[in-house]
């Protein structure tokens, strides 16, 4: 088990933008391509999962210092620190369940293909965190590796069917055909936010308010493109986070390039991807006429979209002042505040890009996910100690909005331990 955890660490330190034009590569020649448009086809993957992971890297270098300072002025002094998702990945790759998660996820996936139970080929496996993640809760709330290793099977095979259940939205809203989203954080909401949706239908007057970047573009003209919401919203994060004036229009200009530059990484990304789509879909029409596979990825692929990001910066400040005020709450927001994109996503893909009841449906959510935060603190404190993880001085616990987010584990790990107390 060993040698097995030393290959997954070795493959996961590659990175999304090695690892993945490795694995399109060998989909492709498996799928009959030639060598050259497999090559070609990973490559160019690779390439738009490197401008993916840059401007979201620029996103995150300019607003997290904001978030600090907005954390600041708002006066927040909560006990659990928000960690990040970063150091909830790393604290889950560090767990011994590592290996057999990695086996027997890859094992499930395969199965269900050939039985039919998913259309989905989960090839994100560094995003396998998530899984071991839900067993981390789990191992380490009961003490059993056994019900660890069950709690992530659990959650795996939950999550394909999700991602099969969204994958109309994803091709039709997010323009990424034949692709799905196994991304435990963000899709295990995904049915709540559909059923939010459905229910402010029936409301009057609010059932017709549409607000997205395409009516505001229409309206307002160039003043309406992503790229001026986002040079507006970075201002307006910018000037709660008090800086001058010189602070403000460099977040404004800054947040103005993620909303220009993302989406093209997308198209990018999907240049590389298509071939491949077109392969799959020969090769199997060919032996399994009518069968249908979707390649799962990242969510990365879509927070470009306008909307997505338009919400994830109005939803900052809101969750700062829910968690002053949501009693019982302890978490305090900080790290994750840059990344609520990925855990708010679905509140946008359900209605559609309107950026209105996108913050509605991720105000909701975000008062589950403090109180879900709050909730796995301690286990999530003891897999942190467990794993030698450096607290900042005067941290006592330790948890984190996007560990929050994971619903299907969080769902689970309240299951085991009702019944193993």
């Amino acid at each position: 088990m060993e040698a097995v955890q030393n290959i997954i660490h070795f493959i996961l330190d590659l990175g999304a933008t090695v690892m993945m034009p490795i694995i399109i590569v060998l989909l492709g020649l498996a799928l009959r391509q030639k060598f050259s448009q497999a090559i070609r086809s990973g490559l160019t993957v690779g390439m738009g999962f490197a401008g993916i992971f840059l401007v979201i890297g620029l996103f995150s270098t300019n607003l997290s210092p904001a978030a600090k300072a907005m954390v600041d002025n708002f006066g927040l002094h909560l006990d659990v620190l928000d960690v990040g998702w970063p150091v909830h990945a790393a604290i889950s790759f560090g767990t011994p369940i590592v290996p057999v998660v990695f086996i027997l996820g890859v094992l499930i996936n395969i199965i269900m293909l050939t039985m039919n139970w998913t259309k989905t080929m989960d090839i994100d496996l560094w995003n396998y965190w998530h899984f071991i993640f839900a067993g981390g809760l789990v191992m380490y709330k009961t003490d059993s590796a056994v019900l660890g290793v069950l709690a992530s099977c659990i959650t795996i095979i939950v999550v394909l069917k999700l991602a099969d259940y969204t994958q109309p939205y994803v091709e039709k809203y997010f323009g990424m055909p034949g692709i799905s989203l196994p991304h435990t954080e963000d899709v295990g909401w995904a049915p709540i936010c559909i059923f939010l949706n459905k229910v402010i239908d029936k409301i009057p007057v609010i059932n017709k308010i549409d607000i997205n970047p395409q009516t505001i573009q229409k309206k307002f003209g160039v003043i309406g493109e992503p790229m001026f919401i986002g040079l507006v919203l970075g201002s307006f994060i910018g000037f709660l986070a008090g800086y001058n004036s010189k602070g403000i229009i460099q977040l404004g200009v800054n947040m103005a390039a993620v909303m220009f530059l993302l989406p093209r990484m997308s198209r990018i990304l999907m240049e590389g991807l298509m071939p491949l789509s077109d392969s799959a879909r020969e090769f199997l029409n060919s032996r399994f006429p009518g069968k249908k596979v979707f390649i799962g990825l990242d969510s990365a692929v879509v927070v470009g979209n306008p909307s997505v990001m338009a919400v994830c910066l109005l939803m900052i400040p809101v969750t700062l002042v829910l968690a002053a005020i949501l009693p019982g709450n302890r978490i305090m927001p900080f790290t994750d505040l840059a990344g609520l994109c990925f855990c708010l996503l679905w509140s946008v893909g359900a209605s559609r890009g309107n950026v209105f009841r996108g913050l509605i449906i991720s105000t909701i959510l975000m008062v589950f996910i403090l109180y879900i935060a709050t909730d796995i603190a301690p286990v999530s404190t003891l897999m942190a100690q467990k794993v030698g993880f450096p607290f900042p001085q005067g941290t006592l616990a330790v948890s984190s909005l996007d560990g929050g987010s994971h619903f299907i584990p969080y769902i689970i790990y309240k299951i085991v331990a009702f019944i193993v107390p």
